[in-house]
């Protein structure tokens, strides 16, 4: 077999650490000499302790409303902000890229969730029920501050869902359009990283692993593109308004039964990593992996197949999308 690849690496700063977030963020204030931080954070936060805040903005809604972009934008120039800080879970990260697609300020993100949008250059947006996506060096956040203390107070469920919506950031990433051995390599890493912290994920060692293998899941998936799995995800949760981490949880283990007869070293490579299959993790750590809030199964079959990339393992028809969307569903074994 020979290989013939293009990889690009995106360039950014991690700081990682368990109780550190305060003095990190304001470390990394200093160093880009902002003087005029917005704050996107949909709740007070004490992360925020040791730096000057010239504008908060708690415009946060899930999918980024195209309305909540234009007014945090707006906020942006009022304020005279030289510097976005995002503090929040994958929709505030989000909102925060929204205004850096426009402004062009720079971004320091504080995740709470393993969402791990804060590691990729992919921006989203909704309008009339339709999400629209892209990807721009612009919305990359310049530093992700990493501190494990966030994510104690998630609820279990959401923990769950939310490291879950990672792992998918690592299958797709094994046959998205621009899979290569080095994002395939990451990926993997994170799919054992992910799959150990979710056994943990009450403790210190399993949230400090989760968040690791979030990270590598974002730069594999930057790196890769949004396989099928992804497409799927994001027309569903802006036609029908989804539960972002909850979706991904639910279609992960429908897509991967679906692709891994086409590329049976891949699936048992996931396999290996996970320490078994998608589905006896899932039972172990109480994972659904029933699709919830889609009212047509043919309708959405409709909308996501414009959207399915060609490179995906094996074709895809409207058919085979509706026997995926039904299965998931009725939450039936993948």
């Amino acid at each position: 077999m020979t290989w013939q690849f293009e990889h690009v690496t995106l360039g950014q700063r991690v700081r990682f650490g368990t109780g550190t977030a305060a003095g990190d963020l304001a470390a990394e204030v200093e160093r880009l000499g902002s003087r005029r931080v917005l704050l996107i954070s949909g709740k007070p936060t004490e992360v925020t302790a040791k730096i000057t805040v010239a504008a908060h903005c708690t415009d946060v809604a899930p999918h980024v409303p195209v309305e909540n972009a234009e007014r945090a934008r707006a906020l942006a120039v009022e304020s005279g902000a030289d510097l976005l800080v995002s503090v929040g879970g994958g929709s505030t990260t989000g909102l925060a890229k929204a205004v850096a697609l426009i402004t062009g300020l720079p971004i320091v993100a504080v995740p709470t969730t393993y969402a791990g949008s804060e590691a990729t250059n992919v921006w989203g947006l909704t309008e009339a029920s339709r999400k629209t996506t892209g990807v721009d060096d612009r919305v990359l956040p310049v530093t992700v501050v990493y501190d494990t203390a966030l994510m104690a107070s998630m609820p279990p469920d959401l923990a769950i869902a939310s490291g879950c919506n990672a792992l998918a950031h690592c299958v797709d990433s094994l046959w998205a359009p621009r899979a290569d051995p080095i994002n395939q390599a990451l990926a993997l890493e994170g799919v054992r990283a992910l799959s150990r912290g979710l056994r943990r994920i009450n403790d210190v060692e399993g949230r400090e692993s989760m968040l690791c293998g979030a990270y590598l899941a974002a730069v594999a998936f930057a790196s890769a593109g949004s396989g099928l799995h992804h497409k799927i995800c994001h027309v569903l949760g802006g036609a029908y308004n989804l539960p972002h981490a909850q979706t991904h949880t639910a279609i992960l283990p429908h897509v991967l039964a679906f692709n891994a007869p086409a590329v049976p070293e891949a699936a048992l490579r996931i396999t290996e990593a996970l320490g078994g299959g998608l589905i006896d993790l899932y039972d172990e750590i109480g994972a659904s992996h029933q699709l919830r809030g889609v009212p047509d199964v043919r309708e959405a079959a409709r909308l996501v197949l414009p959207s399915v990339p060609p490179s995906n393992p094996r074709p895809v028809t409207e058919d085979d999308l509706i026997a995926l969307l039904t299965a998931a569903q009725k939450g039936l074994d993948a």
